[in-house]
């Protein structure tokens, strides 16, 4: 999302100016024209309705507002349907696009040619066709006739036009080429592998305009239901100051520290972070003022610039507010947002802790010092018992509000809403007088000759109000379990509020005499205004990002070209799951560099992931789904750093005045941490939290930080002092003893043995509910294809073998037949039935198959044990280290 820099920018030859980063941000995020007049006012009210609409929409209102029609008698519906919302979100995103977007880079920019307004009208007529036709379109579904085809033709065709303006080409021709292999391919030899038989002209568009299976797909349905609230919220936060007090309250806390300009830059990009989904926007923001700070303490222009890179894009993996392509991923894996954010959250945070400790080491590498504090140095005891009784605090807080809300919502069920509203408006209340004793936070200039570090207390206390609907937002998604749009919705109203009063509030509480209330509200509805219309020009490339990449789906669908795909990364990977994540990888990666992250992970995921899942199985590896989506994601924003086209790191480039690529080469060194992560969580689900528990959580947790620090020292080839060879190699194994304890532990002590497949029906029966039978089976996959794979089945509750066996819906047969095991004969065991939906049906189990080997779980060492070589490994080269050193 782009958002709003404060402060002046002091350039030199090489740096960027103030106007040129923001036209930077603005022609990626939200158009590179800026005309005048009645056009601009039209783009502006445009903005505005778009973002009063997707509030509607998402609200409870439309459902109260139903409720009274109904209660009059009248029968008018209010609620807007999905596929109704889909089409005038995406009528609007086309309006904007042209609007907003000018054609070329020689076209006007102060003024909208006319027939970009003939294409702005077309496109939102278009866009909207679902709302003019909806009962025809319902009526003839399947068989569209010739009005259809033609609004469907010109559609996709003004799609893509506005895709190339706001996106580039690369997305355009990706969706091209299926569109054309969606048409062509019908025409192959039958005997090539691409070959289909679904192409007319028809089928395609009532595949992609007419239907939910294209255009107006997923993709399109969650940037109107999740995505765009997300971002006018984070738009609004901005406006509200929120992005200055991140940055300075990290400066305030870090900037002492060796490095602390860097240190600071990754906590405030973090911050900012968890409102902002742009990668770009994020280091614009915070890098305008971090970069000229970590300058001045020494490192070079490219490492300044590759540490906001890193920070920044890594910003889209944080939670609570991820990327947009992380709303989609809840609905390709069926899955709340609040059970992603738990998943996603440890490797973000691990990863984020890594680049604190990589600015660390280059920090002691060159002997850097940090900024001078205003605060005296306080006994690190002190800090440790302020900070746990900071914690200790919080968390009576929480326990408290859960009973009390509890309680509320029990007692008073009618009343519950305003009780807590005005519970909220205290709460508020009480900040406000709180933030009132200190004064404002006032943007610094990071070129001033002197920078002097804010004091911790003052600017803390500066903007606790900010972290309120923060805290609503969360307590939404999180504690009430509402959905991500509605508790967006909640956080907004919240973010509303402040904007609206917290000038005249701050002021009366300041007893300011001379200022003027009514003024300073109206400044706040400025900023309000100003908010709706950043937030829906933000939305702009995302809806038209999500609404392409649909193209792209529905031609996979339509065509089932992902059988054809999964056969050749099959072949090019010859069935090795490693190889296979490593070309997926670098598929994310090469698509990346023309798409935006959201469209690179529709396209990749589309296609690649039921394909690791499927290959994971043959390789006895048993792939949690949401596992391979968080992999594709994670190389997705690796694109936004990775030469040459690294968008991120041009946008740190022209602030620090270095060179684009070395800045992106340094920055993908520095993101190397993020690129190992995915691997690791593919093979050891543990750092996913995944049927993780609270104590087993933090172990991970503590582990895997280690981890990630010695890996890194690695890297960085600096530990203590300089690394050796020998050292390095030293370290890189303790860090992957760490992550993957079990790839050791099974060697020394096997956690599971093979029986026959004939004795597990007796073999079952003495296993404790909740324990994994794994069984490698040989059959037909469902495209016909003879595999051999395995499957994983949680014992269920039983009173024998036999009934534990009819639980997971299974039913097996002894052929009579003979099979080999082991070297010896053994009898055939066939699944003769699997019950539909059942946990064998849904391990991917089908009747005809031969199970081939059982594994059955047995005492064995507890994998976490090698954690204590690991350590003591690690704790050997430190020891040498600081002895040389």
């Amino acid at each position: 999302m782009s958002i709003e820099i404060t402060g002046n920018i002091k350039t030199t030859e090489k740096t960027a100016s103030y106007d040129d980063l923001q036209d930077m941000v603005a022609s990626n995020d939200s158009g590179g024209r800026n005309p005048y007049g009645l056009t601009k006012k039209v783009i502006v009210v445009t903005a505005i309705l778009w973002s009063i609409f997707q509030l509607y929409y998402t609200s409870p209102l439309p459902f109260w507002l139903q409720e009274i029609v109904r209660n009059m008698g009248m029968d008018v519906n209010v609620v807007i349907d999905d596929t109704k919302a889909r089409s005038i979100h995406l009528a609007f995103a086309l309006f904007l696009a042209y609007l907003s977007f000018p054609a070329f880079a020689s076209s006007p920019k102060h003024r909208v040619p006319y027939q970009d307004w003939l294409f702005a009208t077309l496109g939102a007529f278009l866009g909207a066709y679902y709302i003019f036709f909806y009962e025809g379109l319902v009526t003839r579904f399947g068989a569209p006739n010739t009005q259809d085809i033609i609004a469907g033709c010109l559609g996709l065709l003004l799609l893509l036009e506005a895709c190339r303006r706001s996106l580039g080409l690369p997305l355009v021709i990706i969706a091209t080429v299926f569109l054309l292999y969606n048409y062509v391919g019908q025409f192959l030899p039958t005997d090539w592998i691409i070959s289909h038989r679904s192409g007319s002209l028809s089928q395609i568009i009532n595949q992609q305009w007419i239907t939910t299976e294209g255009v107006f797909g997923v993709a399109l349905g969650v940037s109107t239901k999740y995505v765009f609230l997300f971002v006018l919220f984070g738009a609004l936060l901005d406006k509200a100051g929120a992005g200055n007090y991140f940055i300075k309250t990290a400066f305030a806390y870090l900037g002492h520290f060796s490095g602390g300009p860097g240190k600071a830059a990754v906590v405030s990009s973090a911050l900012t972070g968890l409102v902002s989904g742009s990668s770009i926007a994020n280091v614009v923001t915070t890098g305008t003022f971090t970069i000229p700070m970590m300058k001045r303490v020494g490192l070079s222009a490219e490492k300044a610039g590759a540490v906001e890179v890193a920070s920044s894009v890594n910003g889209q993996i944080m939670p609570p507010v991820m990327g947009a392509a992380a709303f989609l991923m809840i609905e390709y894996v069926n899955m709340p947002y609040s059970q992603l954010i738990t998943h996603a959250f440890l490797p973000a945070l691990i990863s984020y802790i890594a680049l604190v400790y990589i600015v660390h080491l280059e920090a002691q590498k060159m002997g850097l010092k940090g900024l001078e504090r205003t605060d005296p140095p306080k006994p690190f005891l002190v800090s440790l018992m302020r900070a746990l009784a900071s914690f200790l605090v919080i968390s009576i807080i929480y326990f408290a509000m859960e009973f009390s809300l509890g309680w509320i919502k029990t007692a008073t069920p009618d009343f519950a809403f305003a009780i807590v509203s005005v519970l909220l408006a205290v709460i508020y209340l009480a900040l406000i007088r709180r933030v009132a004793r200190f004064p404002d936070l006032e943007p610094d200039d990071p070129n001033a000759k002197i920078v002097k570090l804010p004091a911790q207390k003052p600017t803390v206390n500066a903007g606790l109000h900010y972290l309120l609907p923060v805290v609503v937002l969360m307590w939404c998604l999180m504690i009430e379990r509402m959905s991500p749009g509605l508790s967006a919705f909640w956080g907004t109203m919240a973010l509303t509020m402040i904007l609206l009063t917290q000038r005249p509030l701050l002021s009366f509480f300041r007893n300011e005499k001379d200022s003027h209330k009514t003024a300073l509200f109206k400044q706040g509805i400025n900023d309000l205004i100003d908010g709706l219309e950043t937030g829906a020009r933000n939305m702009i490339g995302i809806g038209i990002a999500t609404a392409t990449a649909g193209i792209i789906v529905g031609a996979v669908s339509l065509t089932g070209f992902g059988v054809q795909l999964s056969g050749i990364i099959e072949m090019l990977s010859m069935g090795n799951i490693l190889l296979m994540l490593i070309l997926v990888a670098i598929f994310s990666l090469i698509l990346g560099m023309g798409l935006p992250t959201t469209a690179n992970y529709i396209v990749v995921s589309s296609l690649m992931a039921l394909v690791i899942v499927e290959v994971g199985k043959q390789n006895g590896l048993i792939v949690p789904l949401i596992a391979v989506h968080l992999f594709v994601f994670y190389f997705g924003i690796m694109a936004d750093v990775t030469p040459p086209v690294g968008l991120a790191s041009f946008a740190a480039a022209a602030i620090s005045g270095g060179s684009p690529i070395k800045t992106g080469t340094v920055a993908f060194f520095y993101s190397l941490r993020t690129a190992i992560l995915p691997f690791l969580f593919i093979f050891n689900t543990d750092l996913l939290l995944i049927d993780v528990g609270w104590a087993k959580g933090i172990l991970v947790f503590v582990t895997a930080t280690i981890g990630i620090l010695i890996f890194t020292a690695a890297t960085m080839n600096f530990f203590f002092a300089k690394n050796k060879w020998w050292e390095t190699i030293a370290l890189i194994l303790a860090a992957f003893m760490l992550f993957r304890p079990a790839f050791f532990m099974e060697h020394l002590s096997p956690s599971v043995r093979d029986i026959e497949p004939v004795r597990i029906t007796q073999e079952i029966e003495s296993l404790k509910v909740g324990d994994n039978v794994r069984l490698k089976v040989s059959g037909l996959n469902p495209y016909g294809k003879q595999i051999e794979f395995y499957a994983q089945l949680p014992v269920p509750a039983g009173e024998n073998g036999e009934a534990r066996i009819q639980a997971l819906g299974l039913t097996l047969l002894d052929t009579g037949e003979q099979i080999e095991f082991n070297g010896s004969p053994s009898p055939k065991i066939l699944i003769d039935n699997v019950e539909i939906d059942s946990p064998a049906a849904k391990a991917g189990l089908n009747w005809d198959q031969t199970v081939l080997e059982v594994a059955v779980p047995q005492s064995s060492l507890p994998k976490e044990l090698m954690f204590i070589p690991a350590l003591l490994l690690a704790f050997g080269v430190a020891w040498n280290q600081r002895r040389r050193r």
